[in-house]
Formats: structure tokens, C-alpha cells, sequence
């Protein structure tokens, strides 16, 4: 199999410079627009109507009865946050199956002064759709996401061995192109699409994981922090000051020492030299925490680049687990201490 490569394949593989330029371009195009084109009210999220980033950002209550502006991609996305066009934006940044979504974490490490305030799941499987009258044996050529089409993997080698892939900007996106360029037979799409399209469905569940899940942030400019629920996550960005034996594990054990759980940490090349890497982190736990913050600390110690990404309620809901020798009381405990000693008293 021989994965076709268009323009979108081919820009897509420019890495982070590629989301600056991006979100830098989205915003100069906004300072030109009148001051009624913005509207401080508006979410944005990855469209067109009937993806899976628009059922995520359904979940959002302050976003209930608010202007909904669907965008091409992360860089835009971030671009309407960035500007003020929108209050915030929903993006997809992990998926169950296939990991991190590079294209968000390159993002979120090149655009300053960005704040995580929710995270959202939406179960996630697909069906394979094609115009009517076209049958699955004369299908050669499969538009779809490349997420999704990562995730259908199995299902197209064992249905479509000879098949191309024709990467598209959006699950609905990939349906829609179906009757614009001609290139491809058939797409990969969210269940339901036939509602919205003049679409066959070919064949269901094509998901290789039928419990497979995509997480969703919503992004805003904000610095007000969350409250803390004791069910919350804190995401980080990290670069190792060196690269050394032992320099990885340096940066593990400021969360170790003081027992604060990482629940995903993935690699990502910094871009600007063979070698070097920045570490997408998230943390169990709140700023507020004093186990967190005091991990916090020891990073920004260790790392000549930290970026705080926010700290904010888990979507499942489940309480942070620790032990009791890293509850809060027994940092506040020890600082105590330690200011008796240099205020020169005897420690109580």
C-alpha cells in the first residue's frame, strides 16, 4: 500500500514552524477585519458541522446557546484565541489508540500565553462511506483524517489491501471531498454522516478498537485557574537542560520525590537541532496542590524551559490517588520548620 501524498500531506509534515506561521498568519488577517468581526462570545472548534471536535465542545456548558465558528485546522484554531476572535478553542490533543496528536502538542509548545481550562472524551468509531452506487470491491483510492484512518488501520488492510490514502483535514471533511475532487472512492467518517450527505455506507464499526476514545481540550487565554476538585490534571511542557545520561530521569524525579503520578509523557522534536526534544507531560493533580506545586518548582530548577499549560478538572472525574506522606498538610508541615530554624526559634 502506497499512501498518496497531496498538499495537505505535504504541509502537514513541516512540524511546528508550521503552526506558527500558521496561528500568526490567521491573526495578522484578523487585526484587518472591523471590530464586529470578533465577537468575544464565540468558540471555535475543528469542522465542518458533524465532527467529532464539535461533540466535545457540545459538552461545554458556557459554550450552550454561544457562537460556534468551525476552523480548518489547530494553527486557526489557536489563531481566534490568540486575537480574540473566540474566547476559546476545542482541539483534539490525545486519542486512546493512536497517542498524543502531534499537530496540537507542536502547537500549544509555539504559541505563547495559552491556557488549558477542561478536558473532554468522546467515544470514537467510524463507518466507510462513498458515493451512491459505488461498491466497497471497486474502492481503490480512501479519503480520511489521518487519525482516524491510523485508528481503521486494520479493518482497510483486511478489506482494502490495495487501497491509497488520501489524508483530509477533518472526518467530515473527507466525506464532503468525495464530491469535490474526485480523487478519492470512498472516506472514513463519523456514523451518522449519511444524514448530512448523499452517502452510501459501505461497511460499519471499521474502528480497530471498539472502546477507543480522543481527548479534547478547550483552550483560552485566560490566567484565572480553575477551581481545584481534588480530580484535576495539570499539563506541562518541558525541555531537558541537556542531553546526557541520566538527564530524562533527572526531570522524573522531581514528580517522583514528592508522589505526583504522571498520567501520559511523550516526546516531541524541538525542530531546531537533530536531537533534541521537548516532553509533553500531564500530571495528576492541581497547581494548587502543594505536592504539585512544589514539583513545579524543582522543574523550573532543572529546565531552562517550562510552559504551564494549565491546571484543570479530569474529564472522568476520578480522584487523585497519593500517599499520605505528600499530602498537603505535611508540606506546609516542613515549610514551618524550616522558617523556625531560620527565624532563629526552637521547631515546635
Amino acid at each position: 500500500m502506497r499512501p498518496l501524498r497531496g498538499e495537505w500531506g505535504r504541509t502537514a509534515s513541516r512540524g511546528p514552524a508550521r503552526w506558527r506561521a500558521s496561528a500568526r498568519e490567521a491573526a495578522n488577517r484578523l487585526e484587518d477585519m472591523p471590530d464586529s468581526a470578533a465577537n468575544p462570545d464565540t468558540y471555535s472548534f475543528l469542522g465542518p458541522s458533524g465532527t467529532f471536535t464539535e461533540a466535545a465542545l457540545a459538552q461545554v456548558p458556557e459554550a450552550a446557546g454561544k457562537p460556534w465558528r468551525a476552523v480548518n485546522n489547530v494553527g486557526e484554531a489557536l489563531a481566534d484565541v490568540v486575537s480574540g476572535r473566540s474566547v476559546a478553542a476545542m482541539i483534539a490533543i490525545e486519542n486512546s489508540v493512536d497517542g498524543g496528536v502531534s499537530a496540537t502538542q507542536d502547537a500549544l509548545a509555539s504559541v505563547p500565553d495559552l491556557r488549558i481550562i477542561g478536558e473532554y472524551l468522546v467515544p470514537v468509531n467510524f463507518v466507510l462511506v462513498a458515493p451512491r452506487g459505488v461498491t466497497l470491491d471497486s474502492v481503490t483510492v480512501v479519503s480520511a483524517q489521518p487519525v482516524a484512518y491510523a485508528q481503521c488501520h486494520t479493518w482497510l488492510e483486511t478489506n482494502l489491501p490495495q487501497h491509497g490514502h488520501l489524508p483530509a483535514s477533518s472526518n467530515v471533511a473527507a466525506a464532503e471531498s468525495l464530491f469535490e475532487s474526485g480523487h478519492a472512492d470512498a472516506a472514513i467518517a463519523p456514523p451518522g454522516i449519511d444524514k448530512r450527505l448523499d452517502v452510501d455506507v459501505l461497511a460499519e464499526n471499521i474502528g480497530d478498537n471498539p472502546n477507543a476514545m480522543t481527548r479534547f481540550v478547550l483552550v483560552s487565554r485566560t490566567t484565572a485557574l480553575p477551581a481545584r476538585t481534588g480530580a484535576d490534571k495539570t499539563s506541562l511542557i518541558v525541555e531537558l537542560p541537556e542531553d546526557r545520561s541520566g538527564a530524562l530521569l533527572d526531570m522524573l524525579e522531581q514528580f517522583s520525590t514528592r508522589g505526583v503520578n504522571l498520567s501520559l509523557i511523550e516526546s516531541r522534536p524541538i525542530g531546531d537541532a537533530l536531537g533534541r526534544y521537548r516532553f509533553i507531560i500531564d500530571a495528576d493533580g492541581h497547581i494548587l496542590d502543594e505536592r504539585v506545586a512544589d514539583a513545579l518548582l524543582g522543574l523550573r530548577r532543572f529546565s531552562p524551559n517550562v510552559i504551564f499549560l494549565g491546571s484543570y478538572p479530569r474529564a472522568d472525574k476520578q480522584p487523585i490517588e497519593f500517599f499520605a506522606r505528600y499530602d498537603d498538610e505535611v508540606f506546609i508541615e516542613a515549610r514551618a520548620w524550616l522558617d523556625s530554624l531560620l527565624a532563629g526559634e526552637e521547631p515546635a
